[in-house]
């Protein structure tokens, strides 16, 4: 029996660009996908169990790409299940849902499973680029951000230049309180760039326009992350999503909950992920104002996670 586990995600800014060799800021959230991988004695290929907790629907919409990206990680891993037969079995504390990186940590655990099972001694950049390869069946061409988070943790900043990534853990003083609030929508993440590519040639200039704004504003908000200044934090993530907006890249449900988070006091909300559907990340510092307005979106009826970023 072989068991791994992996991270959820935040993503603070540059969410839908980072192909576009815009930076991002992630975070990894303390809440993890847990995969068992067991052999069987008789039959041939594979089996699953998905007992994670879902946002209703999700599990269903995203089943064909789950398969085609298993297979894709067993290929990769040279894992032979005609020989080898498997169940393969999901569980853990973060909740399956579209903006909090559910495919990525799918694909991480399981990478991690296969390789203490067979014994791969595969490194935790190999780890790391296995997650990769099983996000093509969910993201069309993954930008690697989800799957550098779930693997290493903590808060990063994300830089595709020159078609070379890079990255580096930025330092915070201490962990800071965040509610993720979920719209209801699974939104297929694949089609994204067709969207953001159909406004590019639409209106060239004004992307152009956009996406430097974006690139600044994710630099500014690094130094204010080292400088632990959140009120700035909160004040680029709103500005940040109005930008989203502009671009059709949030949803009206988001948009009602990140003007209710910033009402009952959060420092700045936006969507978080690849947008139209899923998660929106509200700024909550201190556990008395995560849980006001953690516990505002709950009587509502939304799903809610309560979360930190910056932990190690």
């Amino acid at each position: 029996m072989g068991k791994g586990t992996a991270f959820g995600k935040t993503i603070l800014i540059g969410d839908a660009f980072v192909l576009r060799e815009v930076p991002a800021i992630v975070s990894s959230i303390p809440f993890e996908t847990e995969c068992v991988v067991e052999r069987l004695d008789s039959g041939q290929g594979w089996t699953l169990e998905d007992n994670r907790t879902e946002v209703p629907g999700y599990k269903d919409k995203k089943k064909e790409q789950q398969v085609d990206s298993i297979n894709r990680i067993l290929e990769v891993m040279s894992v032979d299940v005609q020989k080898n037969p498997l169940k393969i079995t999901y569980g853990g504390s973060l909740l399956a849902g579209s903006g909090v990186g559910a495919s990525a940590a799918s694909c991480v655990s399981l990478a991690r499973a296969l390789n203490d099972e067979f014994n791969l001694n595969y490194s935790i950049e190999d780890i790391n680029h296995v997650g990769w390869e099983g996000e093509f069946a969910y993201h069309g061409i993954p930008s690697g951000v989800d799957n550098t988070a779930s693997t290493f943790g903590g808060l990063i900043l994300y830089h595709i230049k020159n078609k070379k990534t890079n990255w580096e853990h930025i330092n915070l003083k201490k962990p800071v309180e965040v509610v993720l609030g979920n719209s209801g929508v699974t939104a297929d993440t694949s089609k994204l760039d067709g969207h953001v590519e159909a406004q590019q040639e639409k209106e060239p200039e004004l992307f152009k326009k956009r996406l430097q704004m974006v690139r600044d504003q994710a630099l500014e908000m690094k130094k204010a992350l080292e400088d632990y200044d959140l009120a700035k934090v909160g004040q680029i993530m709103s500005a940040n999503h109005e930008i989203l907006i502009e671009m059709d890249l949030s949803h009206e449900t988001l948009i009602y909950l990140c003007n209710k988070a910033i009402e009952l006091g959060a420092l700045g909300a936006k969507v978080t992920g690849g947008g139209r559907g899923g998660y929106m990340s509200a700024l909550t510092p201190g556990k008395e104002l995560q849980d006001k307005v953690a516990s505002a979106m709950e009587k509502e009826g939304f799903k809610v996670i309560r979360a930190t970023i910056g932990g190690s």
